[in-house]
């Protein structure tokens, strides 16, 4: 049994308490409130600094760490092709399992305790076990051409059987058909059917860009002209693509949809109807100039509404505090108020909400009684975090952007100090190697 000391417990269930303390037993949390009211346990004091819970992080490509700064300034469909021509001719399963590990290391350092990943290659549910972490890894399947539904369906199954032998009660897994641009009707009405029968949580990427709603509106723009230049016939096929998953009764799964920059009010509306999830990113929508997501909007509708930060490919970095902030600026710009978001918010959307997102918030995103413990503790003891009125204002405005001192996952420490426990080392090195081969396949390509 061990107690943990702060400056500030910052629950998110709860206000914060000044100088509280957080007891943790068998990997599960004791109790949560002043310190002389712990019990006798075993102490450690991380000082000056807000203990909360640990974040989730509801969208991240783990196997693409490798890829950071490699797909700068490119429109997004060659963006899109760049990345999946690189990574099949660049990154072997090895490599891309040392990608996983090295971005979950980072998100660990992040405060992240939980990842949800939409995966191609599989290797993060390896990842994922093996590093110690919280997570769900959705297993991606394409296919635009409704020809290639069959064969992608046995594929997809044919994963899951070997996969679902590697998931725990810690790391789930999931399906993920990839998005509109890259999976047919006949496709996403397939996996509707299999997340019915068979209850696999779902996330699909939806409403991100102006091209995929031309594609989906009227079969017109990049996609529709790439589609038909490989002989797959395009014609326009619902009024948005959240009007889309609707009508192929994919929303009555309750998927996590991720992005959602393009939902409109009816769509906001079919989303509260089904109870979807979504994952707003806000960093990488605006890094691959797509927009600002309507997450007021989303908000207000009672749409669960989690935190992410996309790939590195994206977004450069997984740091979910620092995505949080983002969140505040760009919807306070976007509707120029003041008061349109507050830090505490945003931490619930970094926490709780986005284990309700995920479907877990009986187990973590917050810091109560019978919860799992998984923490995260950032330190105030820094200039730039001083003078510290309030921990959430703190942790957004000013702590954003800096590492953990201590992460905790199921009562297990895994950063400690401001250091990783057990680094990844060899991981770490190969993601150097695969950094090395992608930047001499660049210089093979023609633009």
């Amino acid at each position: 049994m061990r107690t943990y000391l702060a400056r500030w417990i910052v629950p998110i269930a709860a206000p914060p308490i000044a100088n509280g303390a957080v007891t943790v037993h068998e990997g599960r949390i004791l109790y949560v409130g002043a310190r002389d009211g712990a019990p006798a346990a075993d102490v450690v004091d991380v000082g000056d600094a807000v203990l909360l819970p640990g974040l989730v992080n509801v969208h991240t490509h783990l196997e693409l760490t490798a890829m950071r700064g490699f797909l700068e300034e490119l429109p997004f469909r060659r963006w899109v092709l760049r990345l999946t021509k690189a990574r099949a001719a660049v990154l072997s399963p090895e490599l891309l399992l040392a990608s996983a590990k090295a971005g979950i290391a980072e998100g660990l350092m992040a405060g992240v305790t939980t990842f949800a990943d939409t995966c191609e290659s599989g290797v993060v549910l390896q990842a994922l076990v093996e590093m110690g972490v919280r997570g769900i890894m959705y297993q991606e399947v394409f296919g635009p051409d409704p020809a290639q539904c069959d064969g992608a369906m046995a594929g997809l199954r044919e994963k899951l059987a070997r996969l679902r032998e590697q998931a725990t009660q810690r790391v789930r897994l999931g399906i993920s058909p990839h998005a509109p641009y890259s999976v047919s009707d006949a496709l996403f009405s397939a996996c509707a059917r299999m997340a019915g029968d068979e209850g696999w949580p779902v996330a699909v990427h939806l409403a991100e860009s102006e091209a995929e709603s031309r594609l989906v509106r009227d079969g017109s723009g990049m996609f529709g002209d790439a589609l038909r230049a490989r002989g797959i016939a395009v014609a326009p096929r619902a009024d948005s693509p959240v009007f889309l998953l609707d009508r192929l009764g994919l929303l009555a799964q309750r998927p996590l949809l991720i992005h959602c920059v393009r939902a409109s009010t009816p769509d906001i509306s079919r989303l509260a109807r089904h109870d979807c999830a979504v994952a707003h990113c806000p960093a990488s929508n605006a890094k691959l100039g797509h927009g600002i997501a309507p997450l007021l909007e989303l908000r207000a509708a009672g749409v669960r509404t989690g935190l992410g930060t996309d790939s590195v490919a994206a977004n450069n970095r997984l740091d979910l505090l620092d995505e949080a902030r983002t969140a505040i600026l760009m919807q306070r710009a976007a509707a120029q108020r003041y008061d349109a978001l507050t830090a505490a918010e945003v931490l619930a959307m970094a926490t709780i909400e986005g284990a309700r997102a995920l479907g877990i918030d009986a187990e973590v995103g917050t810091l109560e009684v019978g919860k799992r413990a998984d923490l995260a503790a950032f330190s105030l003891g820094s200039p730039r975090a001083t003078p510290a009125y309030s921990p959430e204002d703190a942790l957004v405005w000013a702590v954003a952007g800096r590492e953990a001192s201590l992460v905790v996952v199921d009562g297990e420490e895994r950063v400690r100090d401001g250091r990783l426990v057990a680094p990844p080392s060899a991981a770490l090195d190969a993601l150097h190697q695969a950094g090395e081969a992608l930047a001499r396949w660049q210089g093979t390509q023609a633009e």
